[in-house]
């Protein structure tokens, strides 16, 4: 599989993800279902809104933007495109630290871990990870002519 039909699929798993506690966020889901962890305790800490929107659906619009730019970026026009390569590794890195942060908050602010997130926090790094893949083997030219 090419990296970016990887990362195509990848944010296609990360949107659903995001929007699953997104709707719990907004009061559409009444109650998370986790197995393991506390994700209700991070879902409900102050630290689960940010600039005034769930932290959920902020991932959900990444992974959504990540998801058409990748479908995108496999068209016949874009496909060898080293600027799409370089829009997904920049988006998904700040994706990775962004996760980090959050990570770090639920360890040792919170003092509790949500299933949902470090799932989250897995697909964005593996998305990075196959951007950078992307983005070595992109060709040389900025954009596609």
């Amino acid at each position: 599989m090419r990296p970016r039909q990887a990362i195509t699929v990848l944010a296609l798993a990360g949107i659903f993800v995001a929007l699953y506690l997104t709707l719990y966020k907004i009061g559409v889901i009444g109650e998370l279902s986790c197995s393991v962890g506390e994700c209700e305790t991070v879902n409900t800490s102050r630290w689960a809104v940010f600039l005034g929107q769930p932290v959920a659906a902020w991932g959900l619009g990444a992974y959504a933007t990540l998801f058409v730019i990748s479908l995108v970026g496999m068209s016949e026009r874009f496909e060898d495109s080293r600027g799409v390569a370089i829009v997904i590794a920049a988006l998904s890195g700040w994706g990775v630290l962004f996760s980090g942060w959050l990570t770090y908050l639920e360890l040792f602010v919170i003092h509790a871990v949500c299933v949902w997130c470090v799932t989250s926090a897995a697909i964005i790094t593996l998305i990075f990870l196959a951007a950078l893949l992307d983005l070595r083997s992109a060709g040389g030219e900025p954009a596609a002519e």
